[in-house]
């Protein structure tokens, strides 16, 4: 599982939240730029549909590929006492070779993403991930170097950590209370 906030910022805004970042984080930010595939289920795979998304790390001195599941979000009770997405989400590394497996599976490619930016991480009464990044859409497959914004003056600002069912409501609050820091 995950917790999850998420928001936009304007790009005027995005240095200031950098330097208020580096000074909550007191870590040193990574440069982020993750190539996204998102893969969506073909009919015959059955009757409920089902999206993957292969991320590419392109920072990396050698490029490594996972693969990601990301299901529905919480729901109950319990679901509308937090002020922070719950989601279940299945995470590994894989090989480059996972493209061909999953279009061999019947997944057809959806679409894709470039996102550029950088994160913090950082423990806070949780492993938490500030995540600050523009989307890009790509205009060819796989040309990530032609990648074009796909909402200029806007980037996305997402903060998550990982839990368990048994360390949801911990993990949900840690991360809503670091995001009280980065409302205003």
């Amino acid at each position: 599982m995950e917790c999850v906030v998420q928001g936009i910022i304007e790009t005027q805004h995005v240095e200031a939240l950098e330097i208020l970042l580096q000074g909550l984080c007191g870590v040193q930010r990574e440069r982020l730029r993750i190539h996204e595939i998102c893969l969506k289920s073909g009919q015959h795979l059955g009757t409920v549909a089902s999206e993957v998304r292969l991320l590419c790390d392109l920072e990396q001195a050698e490029p490594s590929w996972t693969v990601k599941h990301v299901g529905g979000a919480m729901r109950g009770a319990g679901a509308e006492q937090i002020s922070v997405l719950v989601r279940s989400m299945v995470e590994s590394k894989t090989s480059k070779n996972a493209l061909r497996m999953f279009y061999t599976l019947g997944y057809k490619l959806d679409h894709e993403l470039l996102r550029v930016g950088f994160s913090f991480n950082f423990h806070r009464g949780a492993q938490i991930t500030v995540t600050v990044s523009s989307i890009n859409k790509m205009l060819k497959l796989h040309a990530t170097d032609e990648a074009v914004p796909v909402t200029p003056g806007i980037q996305m600002v997402e903060v998550t950590a990982p839990a368990t069912a048994e360390t949801y409501t911990e993990v949900a609050a840690a991360v809503s209370s670091f995001c009280e820091y980065l409302a205003p």
